[in-house]
């Protein structure tokens, strides 16, 4: 048996993880804690890593805080599809300013940093408290790109198209 067919095996599962795994920035020990869960239990301090979509993003004097409305996250460290998960509702701030141009209402953004204090915030007529996170890191999600997956060449067959006319197949 060749060398390189015996490390094959062992460089695949060396190599497997990487599938699947958080991006550099989103990387560091957190508390696997919820937003709602972090609203009742009512302890600043602790590292969190949430995720979500905004819902609003607001530029203030010395930093930009983003309203959020939680989802679980992917293995990657991406907010998954929005589901009833009673995540709940986040604020996140860092320094500095982010466009709200870009950091547009329903982008996925995930942020890595400590509870810091709660808010309340009116929510229609109804007061809703909630953790705010001084975010050490925002990572906004590129767009997913929508895809037809119905026929993955296009077309079903090759008939169907431009290039339908006589002598095509010649």
């Amino acid at each position: 048996m060749s060398l390189s067919r015996s490390l094959f095996p062992v460089l695949a599962v060396l190599l497997l993880p990487a599938c699947a795994t958080l991006p550099q920035p989103l990387q560091g020990e957190v508390t696997d804690l919820t937003p709602a869960q972090a609203r009742e239990a009512g302890r600043p301090g602790l590292p969190v890593r949430w995720g979500g979509r905004i819902v609003a993003t607001e530029p203030l004097a010395d930093r930009t805080c983003f309203e959020m409305i939680g989802s679980a996250l992917d293995a990657d460290g991406r907010p998954s599809d929005m589901t009833d998960d009673g995540s709940g509702r986040f604020v996140a701030c860092k320094a500095g300013f982010y466009d709200p141009a870009i950091f547009l209402k329903n982008r996925e953004l995930t942020v890595l940093g400590r509870i810091d204090g709660f808010e309340t915030r009116k929510i229609g007529q109804y007061d809703y408290r909630q953790p705010r996170v001084a975010a050490d890191v925002i990572y906004l999600w590129p767009k997913a790109r929508e895809v037809d997956a119905r026929y993955p060449v296009g077309r079903p067959w090759p008939w169907w198209g431009w290039d339908w006319g006589p002598g095509w197949w010649w």
